[in-house]
């Protein structure tokens, strides 16, 4: 099946916003850093690659990072969201596109649902999966997360809420009912124990979207997982707590070089 890469230069003359076009689906992102040790940035529902601003100077330092838009959220808004697989799917084929390995993938709630499913179709790519108030345990109804996921969203650092509102309307509410539906139907347990890639999974404190026990009990489900809690961080937690956040994962990455 063919694939297809496109470019769009930024002025910063480090980051470059490119698109990859895969089975009639896209995903647009952006490339920042020289480091030969790729880290790969997913997004979760409602959210875009911004929601990475906070971290990504951090982690460019000494890393090649890719900040993905996945379709239906940023620059790709004008797709159809796709379902948690078919995200899953269209990042697999987008790395091996890139021949990217050695990989870190680090997910934000729905992202890093999806980026279990990427460390499970291509474990040969991925070296390391850091997962950020994952999504892959949480039941309940599509229509109250929906409602919910304001609320969760805004009870970390007040100065993001512009941004959370401005993304939110950009996908649009039908986009994010499909990615809500979905994300509760699709099930990572029968997946978690056989996953042989290093995991780091990190909670805020206060999520009250996927509450802290259920990060637990995903770092119990993955074989060797470590299980990190940052105090008084939401379920945004690498934008509420930055510094912390992008330090747990630096000295993950240190340790398992």
């Amino acid at each position: 099946m063919r694939s297809r890469l496109s470019t769009r230069l930024r002025p910063h003359k480090r980051r470059r916003a490119l698109a990859f076009r895969h089975a009639g689906a896209w995903l647009g992102y952006e490339v920042t850093g020289k480091g030969s040790a790729p880290i790969v940035l997913v997004h979760g529902l409602s959210g875009s690659a911004r929601w990475w601003r906070r971290n990504v100077t951090a982690l460019s330092e000494q890393h090649r990072v890719y900040t993905i838009d996945l379709a239906g959220y940023g620059q790709a808004r004008r797709q159809r969201a796709l379902r948690v697989r078919e995200a899953a799917a269209l990042i697999a084929a987008w790395l091996d596109q890139l021949n990217l390995e050695g990989v870190t993938l680090i997910g934000h709630s729905m992202g890093g649902h999806i980026s279990l499913h990427v460390a499970a179709l291509r474990p040969a790519r991925v070296r390391n999966l850091i997962l950020a108030c994952a999504s892959g345990l949480l039941r309940g109804q599509p229509g109250r997360v929906a409602l919910n996921l304001p609320r969760a969203l805004m009870t970390g650092r007040v100065s993001f809420v512009p941004r959370i509102l401005a993304d939110a309307a950009l996908s649009g509410p039908l986009n994010l009912w499909r990615s809500a539906r979905d994300l509760l139907r699709d099930s990572v347990q029968d997946l978690l124990p056989g996953l042989g890639v290093r995991t780091l999974v990190i909670w805020g404190e206060r999520d009250a979207l996927v509450p802290a026990t259920l990060g637990r009990a995903l770092a119990a489900a993955i074989p060797g997982a470590r299980y990190e809690e940052i105090p008084r961080a939401g379920h945004v937690v690498m934008v509420d707590a930055p510094e912390a956040f992008n330090r747990l994962v630096l000295d993950f990455l240190r340790e398992g070089a």
